[in-house]
């Protein structure tokens, strides 16, 4: 049997082994679109660490929001209870000496219930906005009617008639307030801040 020097597919004038050269600018070309492929995803990485690092940033900063606001729907529900204690405890006598001892214990009962509810709403981040007095803020404020008093600026705060509040530092619930006119103009606007003496 005869060898064939064309067995295995090789040529006959090409040489096994070898390899056709490649030209300078052929290389070049080569090497430009690797390097045009290799910006191109490095691009693309750079674009997704990005992202996902925007991901976490959003996820936390929506995290803190639920921590810090997460209370809110309940606060608002819970200051109802606070108003009724407070409307229960503003119609008590000036004089309650005159009273019967048990109804001297459950009006003290009451205040301290009172008390310890708004330490507890203060407690998670919930103050009372300091109306009376301060000038009229639509931002804290509601009024709800106006009180001829030339003994006050007017635009200025002369009744409370529900408590606004807080949670921490957004208003939760805008003050329902009686407001002056009839006074003297307002030199300064003041912005009402929360008082912590809820």
């Amino acid at each position: 049997m005869a060898s064939d020097s064309t067995a295995g597919g090789a040529p006959d004038d090409m040489p096994v082994g070898d390899t056709p050269e490649l030209s300078v600018e052929t290389l070049q070309r080569v090497v430009e679109g690797l390097q045009a492929e290799n910006a191109e995803l490095n691009d693309k990485y750079m674009r997704a660490v990005a992202e996902q690092h925007n991901i976490k940033r959003r996820a936390q900063q929506d995290i803190d929001k639920a921590n810090k606001f997460g209370v809110e729907r309940f606060a608002r529900d819970v200051l109802s209870v606070a108003d009724n204690l407070g409307r229960a405890l503003s119609a008590l006598p000036a004089d309650l000496a005159a009273l019967d001892p048990a109804l001297r214990n459950v009006i003290t009962g009451v205040q301290a219930t009172e008390r310890e509810l708004l330490s507890i709403l203060e407690r998670h981040g919930v103050t009372r906005i300091e109306a009376k007095g301060r000038p009229f803020s639509a931002e804290f404020h509601q009024a709800m009617m106006e009180i001829e008093d030339a003994s006050v600026p007017t635009g200025t705060v002369v009744q409370e008639l529900i408590p606004g509040y807080l949670l921490a530092g957004r208003l939760l619930r805008a003050a329902m307030v009686a407001v002056s006119k009839g006074g003297p103009a307002r030199t300064a606007e003041t912005r009402p801040e929360a008082s912590n003496d809820a």
